[in-house]
């Protein structure tokens, strides 16, 4: 919503901010497209959209040449709890015992490759014990009190070594003196950017929130039936609007703390481009998106683009 009337003026009607191409030729929404392709094949890269979306031509023509099965549709925005369990529960149906790596549609990021190496590297630290969530934390460039930060526990045994530490907690916009002092013990910028096994996540979700749970393993049996559409459209009827983060993420820890770890992201330009003044300034001070390196792929991978409700 902050960023509709730079939409407008630049344009010309209110496009949803992840179909706008800000830089380049790409829209925000292409763009994450291009960078989880770098790992992910098109037919495992499963993609959220809220179904009024459908309206823009815009957005029609960007999901056309999508394969087929890989769009999401989303009957009503209920925030980002279901926008993340819906899609995940095609993933899980579709493919049990893959690594899923959740994907956001809204950021900048200039060192792609070096990111993805990150996800990568994440990727490994599942693959090695499939009990973990690892969320990537960006190092901050400054005390940034518009984003969320991620604490790590701090590095005080041998076993640490490995480059993924356990979260202590989460802290949602700061103060920025509150932010400064986060940062000085190691707070990292929280991305959004998760990696885990989609039992593992649906397991801390049936913990955290039973109900919200119940709803969508009705949405998961449902999935490639005749009934699906209206299972989904019932369930989204009934339940609440969640935010994943604050309702759900913040509750991992209390309910298993050794799950949830974070991966510092170091020498990578990270922006989260909700609002027109940051967008203005990172575009002021960045040069466009760089080459590009394809990583093989090596092992079975899910990803998840939220696109907004």
């Amino acid at each position: 919503m902050r960023l509709r009337p730079f939409i407008l003026r630049l344009k010309g009607k209110p496009l949803p901010k992840q179909y706008v191409n800000f830089i380049g030729s790409r829209s925000m929404l292409e763009q994450t497209f291009h960078r989880a392709e770098k790992m992910i094949p098109p037919d495992r890269l499963f993609t959220v959209v809220g179904r009024d979306h459908l309206a823009h031509s815009e957005v029609r023509h960007q999901l056309a040449t999508r394969p087929g099965g890989t769009v999401v549709l989303q009957p009503e925005n209920k925030e980002t709890g279901p926008g993340l369990l819906l899609p995940l529960m095609h993933a899980y149906k579709q493919h049990p015992d893959a690594i899923v790596v959740i994907f956001p549609s809204d950021h900048f990021i200039v060192e792609e490759d070096l990111f993805m190496g990150h996800v990568e590297l994440a990727c490994r630290q599942v693959e090695r014990d499939p009990d973990r969530v690892v969320l990537l934390g960006v190092e901050p460039e400054g005390p940034e009190s518009e984003y969320g930060y991620i604490l790590p526990v701090e590095r005080q045994q041998a076993e640490f070594s490995i480059p993924a530490r356990p979260v202590s907690h989460f802290i949602e916009k700061p103060h920025p003196s509150v932010a400064q002092e986060l940062i000085g013990k190691g707070g990292v910028w929280n991305t959004m950017v998760m990696v885990f096994k989609a039992k593992t996540l649906i397991d801390l979700v049936r913990r955290a929130a039973p109900k919200l749970h119940q709803a969508f393993h009705r949405i998961w049996l449902a999935i490639g039936t005749a009934k699906e559409t209206a299972v989904i459209k019932e369930v989204y009827r009934k339940i609440e609007s969640i935010n994943f983060s604050k309702e759900l993420l913040e509750l991992f820890p209390s309910q298993a703390p050794s799950s949830l770890w974070v991966l510092p992201v170091r020498g990578v330009t990270w922006s989260d481009w909700g609002s027109e003044q940051r967008i203005v300034s990172v575009l002021e001070k960045r040069a466009p998106l760089g080459r590009f390196l394809i990583f093989p792929d090596h092992r079975p991978l899910e990803a998840v683009v939220l696109s907004g409700g």
